[in-house]
């Protein structure tokens, strides 16, 4: 959730790796180090990205003076930090005088376990759809007749927006809206009250954004209001260091006419196609990364209309990762995680066979309670992603 934060901060240090300057570079890291002591150990966890970089920064700095014996000093506090980026770091150009070196083959090695999140992926194949699929709690989606999504697609002119093309069409015009709609902010929780309407206004009111889950929230009850099942997909890295607080949410939408489930990010306005220009769900997405397929981002996927979204970034770095796991709602209603005594909010999360921390409760109907939130495990990925 602090990914842009993480990223202004890094930005800062990549300016002086580039200036080659180690005195501006360690005075930086001075002041990095008083603030980044001064937080409490749960604020601290959300910056471990940005801690870690600053030291992977370093590196690269001494590396580009042609310093190994300085640059794999700090390569390694950067590694004890749990930098945790494999592919970036055996592909950064600026650490390229190291390769060779054997320290480098040496610290870089046990990181690929832990850190080439496309390899991580490609381990966590394996499904179980023999699991018995009866014994979890049924999807459920809110009927476009009901009151509350009557006045979300009557306030929000949603017929107007959708347009009157195909659903395909309908579809990609509610998530372009959504994205423009209200800016990402990673770095604020939403607000308490988590329906569409309540979400998009108290951002207008404040001039605020939303959080990754709250864009998917709005997106996930305009698609409901105009007829669309959908779900929110939180999509969560495997996290074996237990430093990865990130995740992130987007929606799978059910498309009638292609009897499939759609891709659909309103954070990035992004949306994924094969080879051929035809529209992938998320099942469909993990599958090609693990097998190596072909996969077409649209060209104009972007983060606030600031940042323009490359396939390689997004997919087979960011989305690697976070694909690990996969968690939806039982129930796709409007204001579902709105909390309140004495309501529970059910969710089904499908773990491959593969996962470390496996909860699977064999599909039994007791689930795992955390306070008000209620989880069933499940490897059977058949039946998370039966059609509605």
């Amino acid at each position: 959730m602090h990914r842009q934060c993480c990223a202004a901060i890094q930005c800062f240090f990549c300016t002086l790796v580039q200036q080659r300057d180690t005195t501006a570079y360690h005075t930086g890291l001075r002041q990095w180090q008083h603030w980044y002591r001064s937080l409490n150990a749960v604020t601290q966890k959300r910056y471990t990205a940005a801690n870690n970089n600053v030291y992977y920064n370093l590196s690269c700095t001494y590396a580009l003076l042609h310093q190994p014996a300085a640059a794999l000093c700090y390569l390694d506090t950067a590694l004890q930090y749990s930098y945790a980026d494999y592919q970036h770091l055996v592909n950064d150009s600026d650490l390229v005088s190291l390769h060779q070196l054997a320290r480098f083959k040496a610290l870089v090695q046990p990181l690929r376990a832990v850190g080439d999140y496309l390899f991580i992926l490609k381990t966590a194949s394996v499904y179980d759809n023999t699991v018995h699929s009866n014994l979890l709690p049924a999807f459920t989606y809110q009927s476009p007749a009901d009151t509350a999504l009557i006045a979300l697609r009557r306030y929000f002119h949603l017929d107007s927006i959708a347009g009157t093309g195909n659903q395909t069409e309908q579809v990609l015009n509610l998530l372009h809206w959504v994205h423009n709609l209200v800016p990402h902010d990673g770095n604020t929780e939403n607000p308490p009250v988590r329906d569409a309407l309540h979400l998009v206004s108290v951002c207008r009111k404040e001039g605020r954004g939303l959080n990754c889950r709250g864009l998917a929230t709005v997106l996930n009850e305009c698609y409901l209001a105009m007829g669309f099942k959908s779900r929110l997909v939180t999509c969560l890295p495997k996290d074996s260091l237990g430093i990865d607080p990130d995740c992130h949410v987007i929606n799978s939408v059910y498309v009638p006419a292609l009897h499939k489930w759609i891709w659909a990010d309103p954070t990035n306005d992004a949306y994924v196609m094969n080879e051929k220009g035809e529209l992938l769900g998320i099942e469909e997405v993990r599958a090609r990364l693990i097998n190596g397929e072909p996969l077409i981002l649209n060209p104009d996927a972007n983060w606030n209309h600031r940042f323009t979204r490359s396939r390689e970034e997004y997919l087979y770095g960011y989305m690697a990762k976070n694909l690990y796991l996969l968690q939806c709602p039982v129930n796709s209603i409007a204001g579902n995680e709105t909390r309140m005594p004495g309501k529970v909010i059910s969710y089904i999360q499908l773990n491959p066979v593969a996962y470390f921390r496996q909860k699977q409760n064999g599909g039994a109907k007791s689930g795992t309670q955390q306070g008000d939130l209620l989880y069933y495990n499940t490897n059977n990925a058949a039946a998370f992603w039966q059609a509605p």
